[in-house]
């Protein structure tokens, strides 16, 4: 029998995404994307964008965005990687700086496991207390992952938490995802300059409004993003298209807009907690641009139902310990009201 396939193809289990629905018309808070558009500035990019310059290859380091994000920072460009989204850049640090025995939480991002499947590299997983709060004391390993704040739940840590991890762990890397910081965690940017086995991953997915473009970056002491880039060269030496890099660059330099945008969802989100708390619902405390919630009374996979037959999609994680809870995703003040109108029709009936 012809043997087409992989040991590893035929074995691994890989990353789920959230349902992408075809449907028009539809409300969807099942991944976590951002609600608004880019800003104008971003687009102005966009519209700009020389695409004669596209027969030539992009800048494999970067170029202009990574320069743009060291300025950012206010930090150097060699503290910096670029990459084709965070998941890649997540995937590299794991082929970079993991051999083996790394730790994070069982209940967080879910590609943190397929990654150390992939790569053959052994984990163990640190249960989250039953509050869904971290035992920081006792994360201790040759390697640590932390999504911060914490994915799915919401749930931040304070850098005094992340440099507690990262005197614990002195001689392994300590990898702090921060995908959802902008909406209500301190970033730990400023602890690089002071552990050489911190490495910060960052997305434009949720802040920037640009999940569509698939940009992500990494901050880090030269030595950790020299082996990136060896591990990149070693893969893909353009994984950073032209385009991608000029408006990623416009996006990052556009601060206040992006800010405004973090503020405009961190109300709408704590005003959706607040109603549907009034419901009954359990809400943990939220640091995302989502919220992570569930009844007593009704099953998540009952309300995740309902909802999307009203064309109102939401994330159900079939998983133990987190089988009824919903993460909802933060929409527009309008969407957000519809979905709080639905909850309430299925909680009535």
């Amino acid at each position: 029998m012809p043997k087409y396939l992989s040991r590893k193809a035929k074995s691994i289990t890989p990353y789920t995404a959230g349902a992408q629905p075809k449907a028009k018309n539809i409300i969807k808070l099942n991944t976590n994307e951002n609600p608004y558009p880019p800003s104008p500035a971003t687009l102005e990019a966009l519209s700009g964008f020389d695409g004669a310059a596209l027969r030539l290859y992009p800048r494999p380091d970067g170029g202009e965005l990574r320069a743009t994000i060291a300025r950012t920072y206010n930090t150097d460009i060699s503290n910096v990687f670029c990459g084709n989204g965070s998941d890649e850049v997540l995937a590299f640090a794991y082929d970079a700086f993991f051999d083996g025995d790394i730790m994070f939480p069982d209940i967080t991002y879910s590609f943190y496991p397929v990654w150390a499947d992939l790569f053959d590299i052994s984990y163990k997983l640190l249960p989250l207390r039953d509050d869904f709060t971290i035992p920081i004391e006792q994360l201790k390993a040759n390697g640590i992952v932390l999504s911060n704040p914490n994915a799915p739940t919401g749930i931040a840590i304070g850098l005094s938490e992340i440099e507690t991890v990262l005197k614990s762990n002195k001689d392994y890397v300590v990898i702090v995802d921060e995908a959802y910081a902008a909406f209500g965690a301190d970033s730990a940017a400023p602890l690089v300059a002071s552990y050489p086995n911190l490495l910060v991953v960052n997305t434009l997915s949720k802040s920037h409004c640009l999940a569509g473009l698939r940009v992500g970056y990494a901050l880090g002491q030269p030595h950790l993003i020299d082996a990136l880039m060896s591990i990149k060269d070693s893969f893909n030496s353009y994984p950073l298209d032209s385009l991608a890099q000029k408006i990623a660059s416009a996006a990052i330099s556009d601060s206040q807009y992006y800010e405004s945008i973090a503020k405009k969802i961190i109300a709408t989100r704590e005003r959706a907690a607040e109603k549907l708390s009034s419901f009954g619902f359990n809400v943990l405390p939220s640091g995302a641009n989502f919220v992570f919630v569930s009844h007593s009374a009704f099953a998540a996979k009952d309300i995740k139902a309902y909802l999307e037959s009203q064309g109102i999609y939401v994330r159900h994680f079939d998983l133990p310990r987190i089988s009824n809870y919903l993460r909802i995703s933060i929409g527009t003040d309008e969407q957000m009201d519809a979905l709080i109108k639905t909850v309430d029709e299925f909680l009535s009936k």
